[in-house]
């Protein structure tokens, strides 16, 4: 399981489910607009990599507390890049996280400064295919869509250190801005993800023009998680 670089107990636990990685490789200088200043983007081989991400959501609670009431499945979505603060570790940076939560996405915008929004959102399965769909309907928010169907297309692994798959998906901390732009990290601890390739046929995906970001037109890579429990701890300020 990944550490912490500090001994403080986790806050939060949650366990994620039928998680698709989606990504595209994008020009640095197309998301550096986007992003503090104070943080670098992570390339790898030179490339920045902007991810779209579609799971299920579950067992969510705080430490010492029973199951947070609304929140014991939804659906959550995101949108990423990866960044680092000079001379600091490498984490996630969400360009915006969808939920079908009101509470949850109440909870993160106020907790952890993270943009979340309402979006009425489906999953369903079949086998091992996964239909998903998402419509953002947060009000006063840029519309935001995601209709795919997807599944795993051959046996679990643990990407290896050094590579691309480890590089996009072993990532154990987040960044967020707060008041008056101070960036604050979040850190989480879970086992190596169990990857599978994945293959998905996407039917709307408008979720990163929506922050103003078009996809290059080739097709994404693809990997596909079955599930990982997740502990989480409060932000700390960099």
């Amino acid at each position: 399981m990944n550490q912490t670089d500090d001994q403080r107990l986790w806050v939060m636990q949650q366990t994620w489910s039928k998680l698709l990685f989606a990504h595209w490789p994008i020009p640095a200088t197309v998301l550096r607009p986007l992003i503090p200043a104070a943080l670098n983007i992570d390339t790898f081989e030179g490339r920045a990599w902007i991810g779209v991400v579609p799971f299920l959501m579950s067992g969510v609670r705080f430490r010492g507390l029973p199951p947070i009431p609304t929140t014991q499945q939804f659906c959550e979505l995101n949108v990423r890049t990866y960044v680092y603060p000079t001379g600091g570790k490498a984490g996630v940076w969400f360009f915006s996280l969808d939920a079908a939560s009101w509470l949850a996405v109440r909870g993160a915008r106020t907790a952890f400064h993270l943009p979340y929004y309402d979006a009425a959102m489906h999953l369903q399965t079949e086998g091992q295919k996964v239909g998903y769909r998402s419509s953002r309907t947060h009000r006063g928010a840029t519309p935001a869509e995601f209709d795919a169907q997807y599944q795993p297309t051959g046996s679990v692994y643990q990407s290896q250190p050094g590579s691309l798959d480890h590089w996009l998906t072993e990532r154990y901390c987040l960044y967020a801005v707060g008041q008056q732009g101070r960036i604050y990290r979040g850190d989480i601890v879970h086992d190596p993800w169990p990857l599978q390739p994945a293959r998905a046929e996407v039917f709307a995906n408008s979720m990163t023009q929506a922050v103003g970001i078009a996809l290059p037109d080739e097709a994404p890579l693809l990997h596909y998680a079955e599930k990982i429990n997740v502990k989480a701890y409060y932000l700390k300020a960099v």
